[in-house]
């Protein structure tokens, strides 16, 4: 790893617990955020010149803490001067503070919860988890998630003017609402992982840097709340797909489905790591969706070869998610399990009480999955207009020319 790299890596490492030393003791989270942000941005600029400091954090927090001292102070000194002109009152002493280096709790777990606060939209949660949390910059978040900078820069904004009129604090929310809190903390980071793994538009299936952040995020809540069974299934989740992530695409970008991947070139480490959490968190009670996804992930890991796939166990593991965390995308995934167990006619049957189903009528899985179950029961003509269908309800490129490739097939002519 090149030392540019080691630095970028380490930084966003202590981007969250710089500015949670530095939140913690001056309040204003607006202010410390960008403080920090620029702490980051010298220190990027400084350490692979000068080398990086024995001690990185208390360097970082030194340097954050005199940003947002020049900041408040610079900000107080003009409303003294505003209001000692309208009431001629002298102009009192400026705010200096030193910081706080030693955090008694995890400053992790409090920021991922203080980004994800329910007074925000999810967009805005996402936006400012990878900022705030994440370290990253607007211009790299914008890229990420294909939203013009200045936009992302708005919208970053408006996050955190809206904590600060909600009244957030740096603290545990209530015992009551943890629960809650935690599970949009996850909510989020699995958007994010998902948005990485595949992009829902552009031209690549894959944005590597919001699946690897998801990741790296997810092990930081992982580490803060270890008995967590669901965190542990989240992070299992994710280490277990994306251990696939080599084998989905071909050189040229084209995508590739699970049961036509070289499953050499899996991450086989990735692949021991989820099955290890999956088998440890699925111990706990209580038994959660993200276990229940993580052990069906798992399961497909287990096959050496596609027509190994245990799919009465995984239809089993559907059928349990199904009942635990009721959505339509679920019963989809159920539906192509219970094809490869019962043959495509019953699935076909399942698939159909969705169509009334607002919340997937007009997604592009819906008419792909259906194509799947048509061309398994022979009817190339029905599943060739579904993969046309699905192709145009999708954004993603990669997606598209999968769907239509796979229409082409089914409409060339049969050769005896």
């Amino acid at each position: 790893m090149r030392t540019t790299d080691r630095i970028e890596y380490l930084l966003r490492d202590l981007a969250p617990q710089v500015l949670g030393a530095v939140y913690r003791r001056y309040g204003h989270f607006d202010v410390a955020e960008d403080a920090v942000q620029e702490a980051l941005l010298v220190a990027a600029q400084q350490w692979p010149a000068d080398g990086v400091p024995e001690d990185p954090r208390p360097w970082l927090i030194r340097i954050a803490s005199r940003k947002m001292i020049d900041q408040l102070r610079s900000d107080r000194s003009r409303r003294e001067r505003e209001d000692a002109d309208a009431l001629q009152v002298p102009v009192g002493r400026t705010f200096a503070r030193a910081p706080d280096d030693e955090a008694p709790v995890d400053d992790s777990l409090l920021l991922l919860i203080l980004c994800c606060h329910p007074a925000l939209t999810r967009a805005s949660q996402v936006a400012l988890t990878l900022r705030a949390v994440g370290g990253l910059t607007t211009a790299e978040i914008a890229h990420a998630l294909l939203v013009p900078e200045s936009t992302m820069g708005q919208r970053i904004s408006r996050a955190k003017q809206t904590i600060k009129k909600a009244g957030a604090t740096f603290a545990m929310p209530p015992v009551a609402d943890r629960g809650e809190r935690l599970d949009a903390v996850m909510q989020v980071l699995y958007l994010i992982f998902n948005e990485g793994y595949t992009s829902t538009s552009g031209a690549d299936l894959h944005r590597v840097e919001l699946s690897a952040e998801a990741i790296r995020l997810t092990r930081i809540l992982f580490h803060a709340v270890p008995g967590d069974g669901e965190v542990a299934g989240l992070l299992s989740l994710m280490l277990s797909t994306d251990a696939r992530r080599a084998a989905r695409t071909t050189a040229g970008g084209a995508l590739v489905p699970m049961a036509e991947q070289d499953r050499t070139l899996w991450d086989s480490a990735a692949i021991a790591e989820g099955a290890e959490l999956v088998t440890a968190a699925m111990k706990r009670k209580p038994l959660g969706p993200y276990q229940l996804q993580a052990a069906i992930a798992a399961v497909h890991n287990e096959a050496e070869v596609s027509d190994d796939t245990d799919w009465v166990q995984i239809l089993g593991l559907y059928g349990l998610l199904e009942q635990l965390a009721p959505n339509p995308i679920v019963t989809l995934n159920r539906a192509v399990a219970l094809a490869m167990v019962r043959g495509p006619n019953e699935a076909l049957d399942l698939v159909a009480s969705l169509g009334s189903d607002e919340r997937i009528a007009d997604h592009h899985r819906f008419a792909a999955v259906r194509a799947h179950l048509h061309d398994m029961a022979g009817d190339r003509t029905a599943a060739a207009g579904l993969y046309r269908e699905a192709a145009r309800a999708t954004t993603s490129i990669p997606e598209q020319r999968y769907l239509l490739g796979r229409a082409a097939r089914l409409e060339a002519p049969q050769h005896d």
